[in-house]
């Protein structure tokens, strides 16, 4: 299987990169990066300084599946706009552009609390993409809502850092769903569900991925 992973450079993203070079299933891993990771056997790593650029270079690829591991913050972004772009708009153009050249498997992480309702900025962009990745029909969808992510970045986040340090006082007495989700379990549960790829839709809940 030709996989296309996006945002393999992020906390995610890496562990869904070593697991999915680690396995047999996986002949060629496609991910596209801003910076060129290291080299290794199975991956295909093309350098685009915007991501952008990647989604008319996308067919000449041709991969079969796709996670999706893009995300960033608010702060980071700077703007909503920014953060839009990063959220919504680049991993739905990217997808489907995947899937007019032939993936029929797609794993994407979301957030608990995902809904194009919501009165939440950060939410509703989660659910607006959840919603316009089912409308794109791929044969096999599975959408991860992870609460916090926990794993060592390559850079601070402050807000969120004070989030899990409280989250992990908590922990003892806080109900499975609310506990902080490790990046290494986020990947496997994603990788397992592109390889399987079982028809249909399936949602992977927090507590499933502790």
């Amino acid at each position: 299987m030709k996989l296309l992973l996006l945002g393999a450079s992020g906390l995610v993203g890496s562990h869904a990169l070593a697991l999915a070079l680690a396995d047999d299933a996986i002949s060629e891993v496609i991910a596209p990066t801003r910076k060129p990771l290291p080299a290794a056997s199975k991956l295909v790593n093309p350098v685009c300084p915007r991501l952008d650029d990647f989604v008319s270079m996308l067919a000449s690829y041709r991969p079969q599946a796709v996670i999706c591991a893009l995300g960033t913050t608010l702060a980071k972004a700077g703007s909503k706009e920014a953060f839009r772009h990063v959220d919504h708009e680049l991993p739905i153009a990217l997808e489907k552009a995947a899937h007019a050249v032939g993936a029929d498997t797609f794993g994407l992480v979301s957030a608990v609390g995902a809904s194009a309702d919501s009165w939440f900025f950060y939410t509703r962009t989660k659910g607006e993409v959840e919603r316009e990745i089912q409308a794109i029909g791929f044969r096999s969808l599975t959408i991860c809502r992870p609460t916090l992510i926990g794993g060592e970045r390559s850079e601070t986040r402050s807000a969120e850092g004070a989030a899990m340090a409280l989250n992990r006082l908590l922990t003892p007495i806080l109900p499975k769903r609310f506990r902080i989700n490790p990046a290494s379990s986020i990947a496997a549960a994603l990788l397992d569900a592109v390889v399987a790829a079982r028809p249909g839709l399936r949602w992977i809940a927090s507590d499933e991925m502790n």
